[in-house]
Formats: structure tokens, sequence, C-alpha cells
């Protein structure tokens, strides 16, 4: 996979109980997404009661700007995917297709919580390496692909800190 830059792509709330192993104890903790994007984890844990703060620079930005960034990279990556289908497992997603049509229906999740969710302040604008909370305010802390996808696009020094 080839990115010249960060692209907004979101996970959902599913995705993220794969990746994280999280437990129904964990689900119940209060969490930190950091560099969360577009994902749908924030949506669907406050709709279930959970407690959830997403982090990301991306949300300087309002839920149609957003949208559009989405809209300018998803073709690209697909069909990345598709001249790769080597280098993939289909154990989640069954094909390029599948990835792209999840990828679609986390979107308009987001989308749909994006303004209100920001007006309650579950969407809040920062980036690694330095965030501005306080120690011990969350009880479990959630970096999805940021720090792996983008290794060559960041210092090592970025990424230590940041950890």
């Amino acid at each position: 996979m080839k990115l010249e830059n960060v692209v907004p792509f979101g996970r959902s709330m599913h995705e993220y109980e794969k990746m994280f192993l999280l437990s129904d104890e964990d689900i119940n903790k209060k969490i930190i997404g950091v560099g969360d994007g577009p994902a749908s984890f924030n949506a669907e844990m406050f709709a279930q009661g959970k407690s959830v703060i997403s982090v990301d620079p991306l949300y300087v930005f309002r839920a149609e700007e957003i949208e559009k960034r989405f809209y300018s990279v998803v073709d690209n990556i697909i069909a990345q995917v598709k001249s790769t289908p080597n280098d993939w497992i289909w154990s989640y997603h069954k094909s390029p297709e599948h990835l792209k049509e999840n990828r679609l229906n986390v979107l308009r999740r987001f989308v749909a919580d994006y303004e209100n969710g920001k007006n309650q302040g579950r969407y809040v604008v920062g980036e690694l390496p330095t965030l501005e909370f306080d120690d011990s305010q969350y009880q479990l802390a959630l970096c999805s692909h940021f720090l792996f996808l983008y290794s060559d696009h960041f210092t090592y020094e970025f990424h230590r800190t940041s950890v």
C-alpha cells in the first residue's frame, strides 16, 4: 500500500473489538480513541451508552469536508488492494468490494453522528505525539492503524513519544 498522506479511513466498533480483542469489561471502560478518523466506533459505542472520546486532527473539519476527503482517496486505495491480492488475508473482509462497502457504511454512520458528537465533546481535535488530557483521565487508550500504517511518514522519535 502506497499512501502519500494520512488518509481518512475509519473502522467499525466490531473491527475495534476484533483488532484489540476488547472484552465486555474493556467496552465499559472510559476510552480514548486516538487517530480514529471517520470511524463509527464512537457513534456505535455512544448508541450503547458507552464512554468514548475520539481524537484526530481531521476533526477540525465539518462532516461534509471529511466525507469529501474520504471519497477523494477510497477508489485509489481499493485499486491498490485489488492490484496486490496476495498481500491481503480475506478473513474479515471477503474481498476488496466488501472492504469498500464496509468503509462506506462506517463513513455513513460516522457522518450521521459527527456534528452532534462534536457538540457533545465526543470528537476532539488533537494529534500525537502530545494530547491535551490529564494522566489517568481514561482507563483505556486505543490507536487503530495510525502508528503502524504510517511508519515511513513519521520518525522513530515521533512514534516513541506517541506511545
